[in-house]
């Protein structure tokens, strides 16, 4: 039996082994997006007082420490999952839950912001269509491509990435031709550091919202049984894919910066409109470059990202289903297409309810408090991760191993116990009450003698 097999871990392969390295790398950059920061260029150029290279710097460094821990125990644990694996299998089933119900905040919530901005989005181009118009439309698209399986899910995949990276590439050359040719705000490193307006917790609590771009590389974690390659892979796709991704938003934001109209006024006002980046693009090629971006943004965030984020929380939602810690329905796997069925549909279900729900009854949209709690969700999780690294391989295992083992995860926890801290204070509120209901629901299942266990493990 192979080393990377999940049925010596006491589960059934029944999900579709198809996937190489190069598929996951392909993924992991879809679901970050490699315009991410188009969408959220203002809100976090104010958060960090326009220092927002310097933010996404920081936060590539803390999710490339993330990347580490959740390489080492993809190599112990090899099956889907993600931290809810991680956990459960790495410190206690009781731990695993928790952490599972802690990142669903995420998985749950990510497919639903993605639709709303794209929406939005869409419906500026084309008023009209009504924004729930829009919604409906790009999620029983992604529903049905995610029913017919992950093969196909990775040739739309590699597509779009193309058409994304095309964007991008026009963008960065038009921008420093142009600001090589004076215009916007001149050549500066102020989005790196301006002693004017730096400090820790500014451009800490700038990174808070920054990460939203990097999330999903843990999501290629999700795909550990359908990665036909070594699960050493699923590692090395992650820390790929961070590398890539990190030094695309650097160097876009860099250059978004310097052509940003009014620094000053975005950072006393913020971005409501969400245009941004947008205004900074026609200041670089002019509007038919703004209207590039901003099309460009609704396509990757709505279709692309939201595909791959759909996919990576049915596969979550299974995963919990199959230890019995959910419905056992959201476990069902199609027989032809080797994907999560039931757990797809719930996924775009509930992106129905909650977009429409957000898109129809708030005047912002809940956009703030959606990207907030999404954050907050995943780095709590992460900080989980890390202590598992800890827990399963150096206190258990005895691992000589300082470095990854030890200085790693704990450098990870710091770093993200201190980003946390410094997040919305309405995304803390509700992150902890969610939290909250979960350790609830836990106390519940164990009064009733249905506390969670993982198969193969004797708790």
């Amino acid at each position: 039996m192979s080393n990377d097999s999940v049925e010596k871990f006491g589960y059934k392969q029944e999900l579709n082994r198809a996937l190489t390295y190069r598929d996951l790398l392909v993924y992991g950059l879809i679901f970050m997006v490699p315009i991410a920061p188009f969408g959220i260029f203002g809100g976090v150029f104010q958060g960090s007082g326009g220092m927002i290279a310097l933010a996404y710097a920081i936060g590539m460094v803390g999710m490339m420490i993330t990347a580490s821990s959740y390489a080492q125990m993809s190599k112990a644990f090899p099956m889907a999952g993600s931290v809810y694996t991680y956990a459960g299998r790495g410190i206690h089933p009781n731990v695993g839950f928790l952490a599972g119900w802690v990142i669903l905040l995420d998985y749950v919530l990510v497919p639903t912001l993605l639709y709303i901005v794209a929406a939005i989005a869409m419906n500026s181009f084309v008023a009209a269509i009504p924004v729930w118009a829009w919604l409906l439309f790009f999620i029983v698209a992604n529903t049905i491509i995610n029913y017919s399986g992950i093969e196909l899910t990775a040739k739309v995949n590699k597509v779009v990435l193309v058409a994304e990276l095309i964007v991008l590439a026009i963008f960065i050359v038009i921008g420093v031709i142009a600001v090589a040719s004076g215009k916007g705000n001149g050549f500066s490193f102020d989005a790196f550091y301006n002693s004017d307006t730096f400090s820790i917790g500014l451009v800490l609590g700038a990174v808070s919202i920054a990460v939203l771009s990097f999330l999903g590389f843990d999501g290629i974690s999700m795909l550990a049984e359908e990665n036909k390659e070594k699960a050493t892979e699923i590692g090395r796709a992650m820390v790929g894919a961070l590398l890539l991704a990190g030094a695309l938003f650097i160097v876009q934001t860099w250059i978004g910066a310097m052509l940003v109209p009014n620094p000053d006024t975005l950072i006393a006002e913020g971005d409501p409109s969400g245009t941004a980046f947008y205004a900074a693009a026609e200041v670089a090629g002019g509007v038919w470059l703004g209207k590039l971006t901003a099309l460009a943004t609704a396509i990757a965030w709505g279709f692309a990202n939201a595909l791959v984020a759909q996919a990576a929380t049915s596969r979550l939602l299974y995963a919990m289903a199959r230890d019995k810690q959910l419905p056992k329905f959201l476990a069902v796997v199609n027989k032809k297409s080797g994907s999560p069925v039931n757990a797809t549909f719930v996924t775009g279900l509930i992106s129905v309810v909650l977009g429409l729900y957000m898109v129809t009854q708030r005047e912002d949209f809940g956009l703030t408090l959606i990207t907030t709690l999404v954050n907050f969700g995943a780095l709590t999780a992460f900080i989980v991760l890390h202590i598992s690294v800890i827990v399963h391989h150096k206190i258990r295992g005895g691992s000589s191993d300082n470095w990854r083992h030890l200085i790693v995860p704990v450098m990870g926890v710091v770093l993200l116990g201190f980003v946390v801290i410094k997040a919305n204070v309405a995304a803390q509120q509700v992150g902890l009450t969610w939290a909250g209901l979960g350790i609830v629901l836990l106390l519940i299942l164990i009064v009733s003698g249905r506390k969670p266990k993982l198969s193969g493990m004797s708790n």
